[in-house]
């Protein structure tokens, strides 16, 4: 029996998990948690050093769980753009700043008006999440830390720096965040140039590896202190959401997964390039070679309904609970309430760093179950707008997977299924990042031809669920509403993030 680790850095903790490769079983499973600060209005920081021994905890936990410290191969999902400024002897210079950190709005901006072939794959421009801004911030805002940092690099570069000494990026990762070029293999180095850091290039780990290729036996430092008796191969990962692909069974083109948590994550593949303006992409040879991959997401999703739910209401388990039944029972529309889900911005379809959340609609007789269900509404209606740009582009459905925290959320669940209209294999609580992630592992020791037969192995279970018609009809005359409030608070929207960013200068 091969046994093989799944790592899962999510924003909130670690997850990780012991597969048995013939069974593809899950035998062991545990998470550890680590913190997130915010020092400022639309800030969000990590430790790097909390990662790791987050995952040592973790590892040392789901092994226990699984009855087996002999481990075979391991591999890693991680949030993308969670970017790291690093010595070359792996110091952190300062925290790593989060993937759903804003403050790179203005050099977002300025990706977005170069010109330059490699673009095309992006839209056009990098997203305010994404490294190559976030780094562009830090040579003109702290510039001592740019200067000094050997390597700028992902959560998922460093902890696999952590556990084989080596610096290396996942070509996923390289060709969707970092604007490397898959078909050339290499990075443009004139298009950093454009964008004010020349020496952007030097600073990146230049060796790009597909997922689930082979990288190198973990360190006996790095066994050791996971409490590994064994040092296994280590396959490159990956974008979390990405490589849940690997395990929703959705590679193929007519899949389309979504995973519904603190933020939300559309991924299909098509076989030839699609035009998908709003869209992220298309990007080729970026999970799997030949064919194209186009992403949609929503920054924030179930971070909204846990602000109103804990922060806002201040609700416990209980309390919670009692609401979503209240929720449930209101009919779709909340009331005439209408809320935009744009608390950190908007990815897909508007890519607006600067759009922000609103309700619209309020009456002294809306009560906190009205807004917790409009809240529910406008999270789905922005997963409707994604699903749309997709659409538009061509791109059809015949297999939609649905998975993550929306699954524990019924009202959510349902509201979604409902408002996208498609029938819904839901996975329940499968985490496909791990399971994505361990088939990444077998492949690269060699278990299977290759990642695409893995990923049909681990596949996880799902059940089927059906929309209801009538309530989509009613959706899609919400959506109209949603549409035309996006249009007419937008200029509101900027003007309030401006303020808020000189407010906290």
């Amino acid at each position: 029996m091969s046994l093989l680790l799944a790592l899962d850095f999510g924003t909130g903790g670690v997850r990780a998990g012991v597969f048995d490769a013939d069974a593809r079983a899950l035998r062991g499973q545990a998470d550890a948690p680590y913190p997130t600060t915010h020092p400022r209005p639309g800030w969000a920081e990590q430790s790097p050093d909390d990662w790791w021994r987050a995952a040592v905890r973790a590892v040392r936990a789901a092994t226990a769980a699984a009855g087996s410290r002999a481990i075979a191969g391991v591999s890693i999902a991680a949030t993308s753009s969670t970017v790291v400024a690093a010595t070359r002897a792996g110091a952190p210079l300062r925290p790593a700043i989060l993937w759903m950190d804003c403050r790179a709005a203005r050099e977002s901006a300025i990706t977005e008006k170069v010109s330059h072939p490699v673009l095309a794959y992006s839209g056009g421009g990098d997203a305010v999440e994404w490294l190559v801004p976030k780094a562009m911030w830090l040579a003109a805002n702290e510039p001592d830390v740019y200067r000094n940092a050997d390597v700028i690099c992902e959560a998922i570069d460093f902890m696999n720096f952590r556990l084989t000494g080596r610096w290396l990026g996942s070509r996923l990762n390289a060709t969707c965040k970092w604007n490397y070029d898959p078909l050339r293999r290499r990075f443009a180095p004139d298009l950093f140039e454009a964008f004010g850091v020349p020496d952007l290039i030097d600073k990146l780990p230049l060796e790009i590896v597909g997922v689930g290729d082979a990288i190198a036996p973990m360190s006996a430092a790095a066994a050791e202190e996971l409490g590994l008796e064994t040092r296994p191969l280590l396959a490159q990962g990956g974008i979390d959401a990405h490589i849940g692909m690997l395990g929703a069974g959705t590679v193929a083109p007519g899949g389309l997964m979504m995973i519904g948590g603190t933020s939300n994550v559309h991924l299909a593949h098509a076989s030839s390039r699609p035009e998908a303006p709003g869209a992220w992409g298309p990007y080729p040879d970026a999970l799997v070679d030949g064919l194209w991959l186009v992403e949609g997401g929503q920054v924030s999703a179930g971070s909204i309904l846990t602000w109103l739910s804990d922060r806002i209401f201040g609700l416990d388990a209980a309390g919670f609970a009692a609401l979503l039944r209240e929720a449930e029972a209101r009919p779709v529309g909340a009331g005439g309430l209408i809320i935009l889900d744009y608390w950190m911005g908007n990815r897909t379809p508007y890519r607006d760093p600067n759009l922000r959340g609103a309700i619209l609609g309020l009456s002294l007789w809306h009560d906190r179950a009205a807004i917790y269900r409009a809240a529910v509404e406008a999270v789905a209606l922005g997963s409707l707008a994604v699903v749309d740009s997709l659409k538009g582009a061509g791109m059809t459905t015949s297999r939609f997977v649905l998975a993550g925290g929306i699954c524990k959320n019924p009202l959510w669940l349902k509201a979604t299924i409902d408002a996208l209209g498609l029938p819904a294999r839901v996975a329940g609580d499968e985490n496909l990042s791990l399971r994505g992630a361990a088939a990444s592992a077998a492949a690269a020791l060699g278990l299977f031809p290759g990642l695409v037969e893995a990923a049909d192995a681990f596949a996880a279970p799902t059940q089927l669920r059906e929309p209801d018609p009538a309530a989509h009809g009613l959706y899609r005359d919400l959506f109209e509403i949603y549409r035309d409030a996006t249009t007419a608070t937008g200029p509101v929207s900027h003007r309030l993030a401006n303020s808020a960013r000189e407010t906290a200068r």
